[in-house]
């Protein structure tokens, strides 16, 4: 039987703005994905160490402060350090296309732009996060 996918969603950083982090959150449990939302001002450490302990599949970050490329950097940084790069990174924000390239060859497996819908990410959850057979 297969496990459901389990995503921890945060707002790392100064950013306080969380609707559409909480948007994404419902709609992926309203999916049927058990979500673990962080709430706003989150370190990468607290993320990472959230994600382990939950034994998440997967971290879908919302960055909207322009800090996009640090905070990515640093969890994706954190995954390695802690042996867990098998937990999947995707996000969504104001991320200008040049950085996406960018945070694509770190590591990020996808970022969402404004106007993304629900429907698009659940999909692209589902296709490119995988659980362990239980």
């Amino acid at each position: 039987m297969q496990a459901r996918i389990r995503v921890v969603v945060a707002k790392p950083g100064l950013d306080g703005h969380d609707r559409g982090a909480k948007v994404v959150a419902r709609a992926l449990r309203d999916a049927g994905m058990e979500v673990v939302y962080t709430g706003l001002h989150q370190t990468p450490e607290q993320i990472v160490e959230t994600a382990i302990q939950e034994d998440a599949d997967a971290i879908g970050l919302s960055v909207l402060s322009g800090a996009h490329m640090t905070l990515f950097r640093r969890v994706i940084e954190l995954l390695a350090e802690r042996d867990a790069s098998d937990i999947v990174v995707f996000g969504g924000g104001i991320i200008p296309a040049d950085d996406i390239a960018e945070l694509e060859a770190l590591g990020v497996a996808r970022i969402f732009t404004p106007g993304a819908t629900t429907a698009s990410i659940i999909e692209w959850v589902r296709a490119n996060v995988t659980t362990p057979v239980s």
